[in-house]
């Protein structure tokens, strides 16, 4: 070969004649050729069969899920029902309360009016007022000044206690202090048979003729039982000062 002027030598090639053959692959045997042919079928199957199993556990939550919403719906009505219920009971027991007229003594209802949650235990708080009229030494309160009364009847001066259990008790009276004045708390209870029991009193003794304004003040706890009746009681209705309602004060508080 000549290139460029220069002469090379011919290119040899040297063949071995020993080198073997690549070796082929080895051959499938018939049951593996088999297993081949159809291993994506058994794949396709597997997938099924784990779709048909996870298809029973997706029925069960849905299941579960829809019978709580079922339970929540059902809870919302009852609370409902149970809400106008009672709506509807306060009203009847208003009217049968505004009602009873004729019978001579001042009825308060024992349902709650006001614009606020009612509380949660039984409570009364009056003042008094000159659209009332004190005797027998009994102080009476007044049912047109905003009283608080929950669970508690009212009637003659007296608080009617509706549920047993403690209650505190208080009353404060403003009188004038000359001579002698007593301010006391009593109850009626059909646990004991006869007169009224004193559970709280103030005693008041002064020798001056001038009048001079002082306030007693009573407190106390106490058990009662369904229909005991709690009133208070002074000495003297005269020395009772009555320029303010907000002066003299009873109620009662459950605990």
């Amino acid at each position: 070969m000549v290139h460029g002027g220069v002469k090379y030598p011919p290119s040899v090639f040297v063949v071995d004649s020993h080198v073997t053959r690549p070796p082929l692959p080895p051959r499938l045997t018939q049951d593996q050729h088999q297993q081949h042919q159809y291993q994506p079928q058994y794949q396709y199957q597997q997938q099924q069969q784990q779709q048909q199993r996870s298809r029973p556990a997706q029925t069960l939550l849905f299941l579960l899920v829809f019978l709580a919403l079922s339970g929540m719906v059902i809870e919302a009505c009852f609370i409902y029902r149970l809400y106008q219920n009672n709506m509807v009971n306060s009203e009847a027991s208003f009217a049968k309360s505004s009602g009873d007229k004729g019978t001579g003594e001042d009825i308060i209802p024992t349902t709650w009016h006001g614009l606020i949650d009612p509380p949660s235990k039984p409570v009364a708080h009056l003042t008094d007022g000159l659209d009332v009229v004190h005797k027998d030494n009994i102080l009476r309160w007044s049912t047109i000044a905003q009283p608080i009364l929950y669970k508690l009847d009212y009637t003659d001066g007296q608080l009617v206690i509706q549920t047993e259990g403690y209650y505190y008790v208080y009353s404060k009276v403003c009188y004038e202090d000359k001579l002698k004045f007593v301010h006391s708390i009593h109850v009626k209870t059909n646990m004991y048979a006869g007169k009224s029991i004193p559970l709280l009193e103030s005693r008041s003794y002064s020798g001056k003729s001038n009048r001079i304004q002082s306030n007693s003040y009573l407190g106390g706890v106490f058990h009662f039982y369904k229909d005991d009746a709690i009133f208070v009681k002074v000495n003297n209705i005269s020395q009772v000062v009555r320029n303010r309602a907000y002066e003299n004060l009873f109620g009662v508080v459950m605990i």
